[in-house]
Formats: C-alpha cells, sequence, structure tokens
C-alpha cells in the first residue's frame, strides 16, 4: 500500500486479506459515489436528524455500513474534492481552499484518479454535479477520466446574486461571473435567480438516472456531486413546506428523493446486487448560516477548521455482494480510501504516484481484527492542525475560522465568525468525541509520540504555519507565463526583507526572490510573495561589485482577490551598506477597477554598478472605495528580482 503513515504492524496484518481483494473479481462492479455539499455529521435521519426524514438514505444505511468515523481531507471544498478523486490528501496534490471563478488552476492533470483508473478496465464513466478542481477547460473532468459531465464548475454561491436572493452591483460577490451549467466542455446554460437553481438537484438527478439506463450491461461509474445543501439553498417547489425544519430540510429531503430515484433505477435494471454506491460529504456544516446550515452534533466547530465537527462526516456503503446489512462501523476511514478500495474491488490499478489512502475492503468482510486506517492527519489551506494515531488526536497550534460564541445567520444570510486559537491539545475521541476536555497535561508521553509524528508529516507535505516545505508536495494544475529557470546575476543571492510577507504566501523555497523561477497566473502556486498590508522593502546582496544595465521586478495583479499593484516603486543602489544612492522611482497607475488578472514588470534600463540593492515597493494599503473589500488590507504580490 503507498498510504504515508500506513505502519508495518498493520500492513503485515492485513497484507493477505489486501492481497486476496486486489484479484480481479469475475464481474466488474458499478461504482456509484454520492458526494453532498456541506452537509453535517447529524444530517440524516440514521445520524439523529429532526424534523426531516432521509427514508431512502436511511434504508441504504439499514441495508449497508454506516461509518461513523469517516473523514474528508479538509473540511473545504476543492481541497475535499481533490483528496476524494486521487486517493491523496488535498496537501500532497497542492489544492487547497476553494478555488475561485478567475482561479487559474486546477488539478494537475498528471494526477489520476477513480475514473482515470477504471476507464483502464474498461468503466463507462460519468460526472454530475458540482466540480470544483479547476474552471478553465483544461481542467474540466473529461481530462480526467471521465466520459461525460454535466454540472456547475463550482460553488453555486459565486455568482453575482447576494444571500438575500437579489442582483447585486456591490461587495465581493458584484465581481463573479454568471453561473454557468457546463455539459463536457460547453457552456450550454446559466443559472441567474434562485428560482433557476430550483431545478439543479432534478437536472442532476435525471442526468445521474438516464446513465445509469445506458449502461445496463456495461460496468459503469458515476460521481454525482451534489450542489446542495451548500448555500443557497434552493429546492424544487414539490418539495417546499415538505419537512418540520424549513429550507434546510426540504432540500435534505430533495436529496433523498434524487437517491431513491437512483436506487429504483438499479433495482429496475437488476443492477442493485453488484454495485457499490456510497453517500458522504465534502465536509461539515457552514453553521453561520444558522437554519441553512445543518448540524455536526455532537462533533466540536463545522466547515473551515480542523475540529471533529468540519472534518468527520456522515457516510453510508452499501453493497449488498460484500457488506451485510445493519452494520454500524466506528473503525477510522476516509474519502481518500476510496480510490485504492474501488481499485481492489475492479482489480484496476493503484496510480503510478504515491498515495495516501488505503484499502477499506476488510472492514466490508467484517473482520473484527482488520483496521486498515490506524492513524489520519488534517490539513487546511497548507497548515497542519492536528495528527491522529488510533483514539488520539493532538491539535498543534494554530488559529481557525470559529464559530463558538457568535450569533449564527438566519434564512440564509450568514452570521459572522469567531478567531478561534488552539495551543498544544490532546483529546480522546473514544471517549471525548465532542472535544471538550484537554488531556495532554495527564498524558506527556502521548503528547511527545504524537509531536514526532507531526514533524515527520511536516518533512513529507510541509507546513505553512512552520514555513516547513514538504519533500513530498506535487504540484496543481497551472497556467503558467513562464516554465523555465531564468538566470541572471541576482540568482541564489541572499536578501533582507524588513516585512516579512504572510505566512499563507512565504514563496517557494528560502530565497524565492532570486530562485530563477517566475511565479504562474496564480496567486497560490507557492511563487509568489504575498504581503498583506505591508510594502515589500528588500534589502539583495550580490555578493561582490557587479555592473548590470537591466532590473526587472514582477508583480501581479487580481483584484477579484484583492490583490493590488503598487502605487509606487524606488530602486537604490550602492557599493557600501551605508551608502546607498536612489536610481530609479515609478509610479505605478492608481488601483482603478480592472479585473483582469495579469503579471505587471517593473523594468529599469542604464548602466549601474553596485554590490547592493533596495527595493521599495509600495503597498496601497487599504482596497478601494470602489472594491468589495473597501477599508480592508490589500494584498502585494511580488515574485523574481531578475538583475542582468
Amino acid at each position: 500500500m503507498r498510504s504515508l503513515l500506513l505502519k508495518s504492524l498493520i500492513f503485515t496484518l492485513a497484507l493477505p486479506i489486501l492481497i486476496a481483494c486486489n484479484e480481479p473479481p469475475a464481474v466488474h462492479p458499478n461504482i456509484i459515489i454520492i458526494f453532498t455539499d456541506d452537509q453535517g455529521y447529524a444530517d440524516l435521519g440514521c445520524y439523529g436528524a429532526e424534523d426531516f426524514e432521509t427514508l431512502n438514505i436511511d434504508r441504504l444505511a439499514d441495508e449497508g455500513m454506516r461509518f461513523t468515523s469517516f473523514y474528508v481531507s479538509e473540511a473545504v471544498c476543492s481541497a475535499s474534492r481533490s483528496a476524494l478523486l486521487t486517493g491523496c490528501y488535498a496537501q500532497r496534490v497542492g489544492i487547497r481552499g476553494a478555488l475561485s471563478p478567475f482561479a487559474m488552476t486546477g488539478l494537475n492533470r498528471e494526477e489520476e484518479t477513480i475514473a482515470s483508473i477504471l476507464k483502464k478496465q474498461g468503466y463507462n464513466t460519468c460526472m454530475v454535479g458540482k466540480w470544483h478542481l479547476g474552471n478553465l477547460p483544461e481542467f474540466y473532468p473529461t481530462n480526467y477520466g471521465f466520459d461525460e459531465y454535466l454540472g456547475l464548475p463550482y460553488s453555486n454561491d459565486m455568482w453575482p446574486v447576494g444571500y438575500d436572493g437579489q442582483r447585486t452591483n456591490e461587495g465581493f460577490k458584484s465581481i463573479y461571473p454568471e453561473l454557468p451549467l457546463i455539459e463536457n466542455d460547453s457552456i450550454i446554460d446559466y443559472f441567474h435567480t434562485l428560482e433557476d437553481q430550483e431545478k439543479i438537484t432534478g437536472i442532476y438527478t435525471r442526468k445521474a438516472v438516464d446513465f445509469i439506463k445506458s449502461n445496463p450491461d456495461h460496468p459503469f461509474f458515476l460521481y454525482l456531486a451534489h450542489s446542495m445543501v451548500h448555500v443557497p439553498l434552493a429546492v424544487d417547489p414539490k418539495f417546499k413546506g415538505s419537512s418540520d425544519q424549513g429550507m434546510y430540510g426540504d432540500v435534505m429531503q430533495e436529496i433523498d428523493w434524487s437517491v431513491g430515484q437512483i436506487m429504483e433505477t438499479l433495482k429496475e435494471l437488476g443492477l442493485d446486487e453488484n454495485t457499490l454506491v456510497i453517500y458522504t460529504s465534502d465536509n461539515g456544516p457552514w453553521l453561520n448560516f444558522g437554519n441553512h446550515g445543518g448540524s455536526a452534533y455532537p462533533l466540536r466547530e463545522g466547515k473551515g477548521n480542523s475540529w471533529e465537527g468540519g472534518v468527520r462526516v456522515p457516510c453510508i456503503m452499501y453493497y449488498p455482494e460484500l457488506i451485510e446489512a445493519g452494520i454500524t462501523m466506528d473503525k477510522m476511514a476516509s474519502s481518500i480510501d476510496l480510490l485504492p478500495t474501488i481499485a481492489a474491488l475492479s482489480g484496476a490499478p493503484l496510480p503510478e504516484k504515491e498515495i495516501d489512502g488505503v484499502n477499506i475492503l476488510p472492514l466490508f468482510n467484517g473482520e473484527d481484527e482488520a483496521n486498515p486506517r490506524h492513524e489520519f492527519i488534517y490539513y487546511y489551506e497548507g497548515g497542519l492542525n492536528a495528527v491522529r494515531r488510533g483514539d488520539w488526536k493532538l491539535i498543534v497550534p494554530h488559529t481557525f475560522r470559529s464559530y463558538a460564541g457568535m450569533k449564527p445567520g438566519k434564512d440564509g444570510m450568514p452570521g459572522p465568525y469567531a478567531r478561534g486559537k488552539a495551543g498544544i491539545e490532546l483529546y480522546n475521541l473514544r471517549k471525548d468525541v465532542s472535544e471538550s476536555t484537554d488531556v495532554s497535561a495527564d498524558f506527556p508521553e502521548k503528547v511527545k509520540e504524537l509531536l514526532a509524528m507531526a514533524d515527520s508529516v511536516r518533512i513529507a507535505l510541509g507546513d505553512r504555519i512552520t514555513g516547513v516545505r514538504g519533500n513530498d508536495q506535487r504540484s496543481p494544475g497551472r497556467i503558467r507565463i513562464e516554465d523555465e529557470v531564468i538566470g541572471h546575476k541576482a540568482k541564489g543571492k541572499s536578501y533582507n526583507i524588513k516585512y516579512k510577507p504572510s505566512h499563507r504566501y512565504p514563496g517557494g523555497s528560502e530565497f524565492a526572490l532570486t530562485d530563477g523561477f517566475m511565479g504562474s497566473l496564480e496567486f497560490s502556486d507557492e511563487s509568489w510573495l504575498g504581503f498583506h498590508g505591508d510594502n515589500l522593502d528588500v534589502f539583495i546582496d550580490l555578493g561582490a561589485q557587479l555592473e548590470f544595465n537591466r532590473i526587472e521586478i514582477s508583480f501581479l495583479s487580481n483584484q477579484a482577490s484583492w490583490i493590488f499593484l503598487p502605487y509606487e516603486l524606488e530602486v537604490l543602489t550602492g557599493k557600501r551598506v551605508d551608502r546607498m544612492n536612489p536610481l530609479d522611482k515609478k509610479a505605478f497607475s492608481q488601483s482603478s477597477k480592472d479585473l483582469t488578472i495579469g503579471k505587471h514588470t517593473y523594468e529599469f534600463s542604464g548602466n549601474a554598478n553596485a554590490r547592493y540593492i533596495k527595493i521599495i515597493a509600495y503597498n496601497i494599503g487599504k482596497c478601494p472605495d470602489w472594491h468589495p473589500g473597501l477599508g480592508e488590507p490589500a494584498w502585494l504580490f511580488v515574485d523574481e528580482v531578475i538583475i542582468k
């Protein structure tokens, strides 16, 4: 197995089982993954939901296996989806956060997915619903092993409509494009209003059913990623008022209807016995939306952090060929385990590149000693937040988005967030699933053990919080301007920065400004240094007095992401540290509205002779009056300083 954290003892115990499970089956099973959006741990009847019913999904649990300790890689859209499809922690494949409609990155096309490995076994493949792994055609699902695609390229709230359902010319949403419906590689329609979005679940369901019906005698893989119950909530009129909970319950009951349609189709075609159906969610609930945000009870927190309520989600697996009816599975498993499990079940080859998932088929067999996943690691947007081994979860220092103590919104409108701060904290999840009692002081040896585990994780996968760059991280797909390493007189030279860049965007190496690599058009590609409200003030030592006649400095403009060009730039040079002389000063265009994502290069031409170069690029400070972030700190992004 190719798991980063699977230990040799567990591997040895499980090896005979895993080898047997990897033998190709006599008949290839069909595979269906149903992936909801922002659904909480407690948002199914079989997990304790109140005031709405999920009878079809509950029936799946009665006839299959219900997991109580099932994890997604990260509690946010794009990261979670990349992990599901690749069998890797999102940190490994370089997908973080929720990609915006302006993103210039996506899942790297060199990554193998569940769809691409099943294609090798002759499966027909279809993706329906929310993709969110790249909004450009280069990153559409048909480039990752899917024969067919119908759905939204990103979240249903990324459109120029406010949470009140009204079109807006103000705020961040005002700069979003219209919300497109894509079929294969073409836009076929747009959703302009909440009334339009009432059709989404029905559109997805009909496409899914049609795909199943078109493959009665051929193995297939269907990935159905519902846009709901992500806000803004929208439901077909026939489900409005159908629950006692309100809109959220109505939407869940429509999703339950959708599951019923799929199961009914399988039964009609005689395919239900030979189809693995997996139902789960991409992350926990968006709790600041109150009655439109679901519940993670009894877990702590929700979407957007690494507490259990963010990453532990409901999961049901149905497969009569192997899974006995009515099993509750308390052992740990994860969405990253689906790829290797499906590979074993179908006889498909594992990806050539390293993955983190493990084969959980031994759990299907109900073997008491089987425990394929013993460890799990918790990342959020590049930062290591926690590690788990067995029942023990160690939190490492980080700040996080919190809902604690804040009044949630209501009827579709969001409430505010709090900002939490975690230290070294230890929880026994078997005894304290709510993470309410830190027992680190009582178990110092366990803390020491898990801190060592965290250190090994950082070496492999990196950590933005501590500034560690991992050895085994892979890059996302990028729309690049240059791919070649650039040679110049400052390449590899040391420098000092007066104001440190944000820990979120520290550049891709110790000397990112002089490493010879140019940033792409995507601000999160780890080449750019990002300064939040601060200036770039850098002092470069060329190591010796040199003659040069050209200076180039690259800046990124992405106003939709609050990234602006500097308003002015100064360059000073000198042969001695204490004798720096002005060389050039340039005013950039003022922060007028221009949503074009672009790279802008400052250029100086003229003869110079110096050892030291000082560059000051002045951040505009605050987002301008016209911008949705009015009054908030603006970002300044800079990459290579080239001296020729």
